[in-house]
């Protein structure tokens, strides 16, 4: 559904103060949720790394989610409009960084991929704040054009071009999930702001040779392609991963095994507290497990759904939009690949897995969707 005509207000006052809006409470549960799997699923682990402490990586979550709180509450009262007036300097810094992934001595590699940047101690991955950057770009251009995004020329072309930089840098990495992502939020952008369907469409089926080249052209793509297809016939190699997943959710059933009591944890499932902690929730919480988190994430996107249709300007509801399709992405995808609906890619579960960048972006989101929301909660009140 596309947007809809948004509200003109005048002198908005600050809604009230820190409304959770349905947004707080889930996911402060989910990141709560995230502590205690974290551990759970890698204490055996940070002890056969040598880490010295079965906490070492619930340690390290705990300021992660300290930070992202420290996160969430900045944007909760950065003003959001600002971020209209930012938009080319959050590009540009965007950019910069997946260029200084690049360079040798800045890039930190790991599992064959250059995703990190590492200044002094500090380590992050700049590709989760490159689709902060392209959502906040893609809002502020579109909503500039909002009377000549029907032109391919104006609504279509720029965004594409920003899309493919983007898309280039993140591939040499590499990491085709991410620019999977990113090509959907800027597709889905464009559909919700108003970019005739004619566009998008042809242009889709122009690219899809194009991704289809890029999914069969390296061999550990195509292997994993091939055991999504039959992970069984793969069990050892390339469908590993998945069929110890669907064996942690087949383990679990309806209550699950325990907190704690995890078997696929254990040396079988690789990442469990990252990439794959959606199945040890499933094996050792069950279904009941699964339907909380479930429950959780429906309620941050449906009322970030809300949001961006009620805001009161288009730069808003389609900054409001761009955020929860992101989020919902990853979920998505990171679900998917768990429960072998996708093939495995190598995304984090936000506001659960392990991770510092992640989680402290995530976080940020929810920050600045409950900043948008206060102006309606305080019209809808006043």
């Amino acid at each position: 559904m596309r947007l809809p005509a948004v509200r003109s207000t005048e002198n908005v006052r600050p809604g009230p103060v820190l409304p959770g809006g349905g947004l707080l409470l889930p996911t402060l549960v989910l990141v709560g949720m995230g502590m205690v799997m974290v551990y759970s699923a890698s204490s055996a682990l940070a002890l056969e790394k040598g880490f010295g402490s079965d906490t070492y990586f619930l340690r390290r979550q705990v300021i992660f989610s300290a930070v992202g709180l420290g996160g969430l509450l900045f944007c909760r009262w950065f003003p959001a409009a600002w971020f209209r007036i930012l938009a080319y300097p959050i590009l540009g810094l965007s950019l910069i960084s997946l260029v200084a992934v690049l360079i040798p001595g800045m890039g930190v590699s790991a599992g064959g991929a250059l995703r990190w940047l590492k200044i002094g101690s500090f380590t992050s991955q700049p590709s989760e704040f490159a689709r902060f950057a392209l959502v906040v770009y893609l809002a502020y251009s579109m909503s500039g054009k909002r009377y000549k995004l029907k032109q391919f020329s104006v609504g279509f072309v720029p965004h594409v071009i920003v899309l493919g930089i983007f898309t280039l840098l993140i591939m040499r990495q590499p990491d085709f999930g991410t620019a999977v992502i990113l090509f959907c939020i800027t597709w889905t952008m464009m559909f919700v702001a108003g970019v005739p369907l004619k566009h998008l469409g042809l242009s889709l089926a122009i690219l899809s040779p194009v991704v289809l080249f890029f999914m069969t052209s390296a061999t550990y793509r195509l292997r994993r392609l091939m055991s999504f297809w039959d992970p069984w016939q793969y069990a050892s190699d390339a469908g590993y991963q998945i069929v110890h997943s669907l064996m942690a959710f087949g383990t679990g059933g309806i209550s699950g095994v325990g907190l704690g009591k995890g078997y696929q944890k254990l040396f079988y499932l690789p990442e469990p507290h990252t990439d794959f902690i959606f199945s040890v929730i499933g094996e050792e919480l069950g279904l009941l497990g699964v339907f909380a988190v479930l429950c959780c994430y429906g309620l941050i996107l449906r009322k970030g759904t809300r949001i961006a249709m009620n805001a009161d300007s288009l730069f808003k509801s389609l900054l409001a939009a761009g955020l929860t399709i992101s989020m919902g992405l990853q979920i998505c995808i990171n679900m998917g690949v768990a429960l072998a609906l996708l093939p495995t890619k190598g995304l984090t579960l936000p506001f659960l897995s392990y991770g510092g960048t992640s989680l402290v972006m995530n976080m940020a989101y929810i920050g600045i969707l409950m900043n948008i929301g206060a102006t309606q909660t305080h019209e809808q009140t006043a």
